[in-house]
């Protein structure tokens, strides 16, 4: 198992840092996925966050738009759509509307999380009940949707436009039960997200796998995980970076999602044995370091998932920081670049 072959891929939130503007930052996640395209990585997510000044990425089905038109073999999802936000109606045509205009690339990542405060998710669909039974409702309709079998008694109702494919959908998970269960139930892929609950453990596959029920898309069970990783070309570098995701923990605990400077903003900064407390609280949502450790952890996390993709996220304030990262990964997984395998 251990030398099984790892597919990469790329989680995007669109970081506001400090002096850098939001139409920079939304520009900066279209250059991240042409560099992915480029390198070989498999897919590239995007999130869905609101009444989070930090974070641009509010509208996942908008950016896809952008991203899967500046790119040209790389899968183009969201990572996720946080469905209670929305109607299934929609979201299964904004849906349908993509896979139209890129064929076979579109992936739908769905959430229940509100991707915020709960005040904020109720102004996005005042009908949201916070329910699991609404919920299992609106993953229902869409499964309907899609294969246009939804009616009523005044006849079919069909999500436009009508495209001969559908996107692959995946359900996100942070925690076992619930969603894993789901994602088995409909036949949908799988996607643990430990970058969310660095506590998350292989049971959630393994149990998703046992009670896998085969669907058109996903014949077989599919999984894989999710987690923040930031690679550096030395110790010293990688170290930095840490600090700074720290820091950033430690101030989104505390309600500061404030847009943030570079390192040497807080370089002397001692953490508090509370904060230093809540930092090794969330150790497991985070691998860092130089490309030979993070490899190595990788690949034992593929293993004890017995996954063979993972999804990295990577959150810093320097953007060729973030570059450097996903180059030095796709190097280290010696993934083969998009040209070379259309060649083959």
């Amino acid at each position: 198992m251990e030398n099984r072959k790892i597919k990469l891929s790329i989680l995007d939130q669109s970081i506001v840092s400090k002096g850098v503007g939001v139409s920079e930052a939304l520009q900066q996640t279209v250059e991240i996925a042409r560099l992915g395209d480029l390198l070989g990585y498999t897919r590239f997510w995007v999130s869905e966050h609101h009444n989070i000044a930090a974070i641009a990425g509010s509208a996942p089905e908008v950016l896809m738009v952008k991203l899967a038109d500046a790119t040209r073999h790389i899968r183009i999802g969201s990572g996720g759509i946080m469905l209670p936000n929305h109607s299934a109606l929609k979201v299964a045509e904004n849906f349908r509307l993509l896979e139209a205009l890129f064929p076979g690339r579109i992936d739908l990542g769905i959430g229940r999380a509100p991707g915020g405060d709960r005040l904020t998710s109720y102004l996005l669909n005042p009908s949201n009940e916070f329910s699991d039974e609404g919920y299992e409702q609106q993953l229902d309709y869409l499964q309907l949707f899609f294969t246009d079998t939804a009616s009523s008694e005044h006849g079919r109702i069909l999500a436009i436009p009508q495209a001969t494919t559908a996107p692959m959908q995946w359900m996100l998970s942070s925690s076992s039960g619930g969603s894993s269960k789901l994602a088995a139930r409909y036949g949908m892929g799988l996607a643990v997200a430990k970058f969310i609950n660095g506590h998350a453990q292989p049971d959630m596959v393994a149990d998703y796998k046992a009670a896998f029920i085969p669907s058109a898309q996903f014949p077989e069970p599919a999984a894989l995980v999710a987690i923040m990783v930031l690679c550096a070309d030395t110790e010293e570098k990688a170290a930095q970076m840490r600090k700074l995701l720290d820091y950033r923990f430690v101030q989104m605990e505390k309600g500061n999602f404030d847009a943030m400077g570079p390192y040497e903003e807080i370089r002397d900064y001692v953490f508090s044995p509370p904060e230093q407390a809540r930092i090794k609280a969330n150790a497991g949502r985070v691998i860092s370091g130089t490309p030979e450790h993070v490899k190595a952890e990788l690949t034992k996390l593929a293993t004890d998932f017995d996954v063979e993709e993972i999804v990295v996220t990577t959150m810093t304030t320097s953007f060729e920081d973030r570059k450097r990262s996903f180059e030095l990964l796709a190097e280290a997984f010696a993934l083969q670049p998009a040209s070379e395998q259309v060649a083959r």
